[in-house]
């Protein structure tokens, strides 16, 4: 299901599919963009939104913002999505961004929101901790303050490309004696100040996307502080509502299915039995997209009008992820023993990998997709916030 464009909007969206047609960089054009690209690599297309004005679509326009409406964002997200474009750095501009100029001061603005925009800053986010994912609130990384500064003492877990990040947006406990939520700040680190370390983890993939970052008496300006002390838990809703709403992926997920087809029309005969039963999944899983879509396209139409959707964002999050899940262990199935090849042991030579974009890495598509149902809050939780915000159960 798409929205009903009006002749504005077609124009645009035929804009917006000329120009990646045109400007997208070749070498980003790799399987795997988000573990495959150098940091530099990876930030070229960003840069080349930041010049064309399109790097921030949901900003306001004061701060950077294209002033484009709700349609057009989510035509733009399509598109890109479609195309397979690697996002822009999230952590910046669909994250931290979003907080500063909503609770920041004008300082901060002046700051840091241009260097977003631009690409010079590479952020991280420090919210999860050992033994305080789901269960945030419980977070136990302490700041002190000493004078006009904080002292930093804790660990974060899971944090996504923080080997090549500038800076880190932490959730930080300033009141140990208040209750969970209400004890909580949010706070901005350079990560090259002294007693931030940090150390790799290589996921089930073996790929390095993420790590655990320490932090051992970092002193922090309290400057970098924003908002109000003890007010970060309201910050920290803010930005996960932002990162939910943007998990749907329909955009992706749609184009994955269209590889997936492609593989089974290679690969599969006609009269397989076997292939029968994966083309009624397949069917299924373009089904549940399809109502997705739907529900996307619902909640735009009530974003245009002023209506935001609350929690019900979560089921975006919580079908948009199981649905990509599917596809991957889809894909895997329909690619057979060439699913077998890792980047170790890549197939190649005499070997034959059917699919552009798939090849020798579907094994660790498939296993790397185990995560998009834990991480922004994972889908039990989601479950949970539906149940009680939504349901009123």
């Amino acid at each position: 299901m798409e929205l009903n464009l009006s002749k504005e909007d077609a124009a645009f969206r035929d804009e917006v599919r000329s120009f990646i047609a045109e400007k997208y960089p070749a070498e980003m054009r790799v399987a795997n963009p988000e573990i495959d690209l150098t940091k530099e690599q990876s930030l070229l297309w960003h840069r080349i939104l930041y010049k064309k004005g399109w790097i921030a679509p949901s900003w306001p326009k004061e701060y950077g913002g294209p002033g484009w409406t709700i349609a057009q964002r989510y035509i733009f997200e399509q598109e890109t999505s479609r195309a397979g474009t690697l996002p822009p750095l999230p952590f910046g501009v669909t994250m931290v961004g979003p907080v500063i100029y909503t609770f920041g001061n004008d300082a901060q603005k002046e700051k840091f929101l241009p260097r977003i925009l631009s690409g010079d800053d590479w952020w991280c986010q420090g919210y999860s901790e050992p033994g305080a994912g789901s269960d945030l609130a419980s977070l136990r990384t302490k700041a002190v303050r000493d004078g006009d500064h904080y002292i930093v003492n804790g660990h974060k877990t899971w944090t996504t490309l923080a080997q090549h990040a500038d800076w880190i947006f932490c959730l930080v406990r300033t009141d140990p004696q208040a209750k969970a939520q209400s004890g909580i700040s949010f706070l901005l680190i350079d990560m090259n100040t002294a007693g931030v370390t940090v150390r790799p983890i290589i996921t089930i993939d073996g790929s390095h996307e993420v790590n655990d970052v320490f932090l051992e008496d970092v002193r922090v300006p309290v400057d970098n502080l924003i908002g109000e002390e003890n007010k970060g838990w309201t910050y920290a809703k803010f930005l996960l509502g932002n990162e939910r709403t943007s998990m749907a992926g329909t955009g992706h997920s749609k184009r994955r299915l269209q590889g997936l087809k492609a593989i089974v029309r290679a690969e599969i005969a006609p009269d397989d039995s076997a292939g029968c039963d994966l083309a009624k999944d397949i069917a299924k899983a373009e089904i549940d997209l399809m109502a997705l879509e739907a529900t996307e396209a619902r909640m735009i139409s009530q974003l245009s009008r002023g209506k935001d959707p609350g929690p019900a964002a979560s089921l975006l999050k919580i079908r948009g992820t199981e649905i990509h899940q599917r596809i991957a262990d889809l894909t895997h199935r329909a690619i057979g023993q060439y699913g077998l090849a890792l980047r170790e042991h890549p197939a190649g030579g005499n070997a034959f990998v059917p699919g552009p974009s798939y090849g020798h890495t579907a094994t660790e598509k498939y296993l790397n997709t185990r995560k998009l149902s834990i991480y922004g809050g994972s889908n039990e939780i989601q479950r949970n916030i539906i149940a009680k915000a939504v349901l009123g159960l």
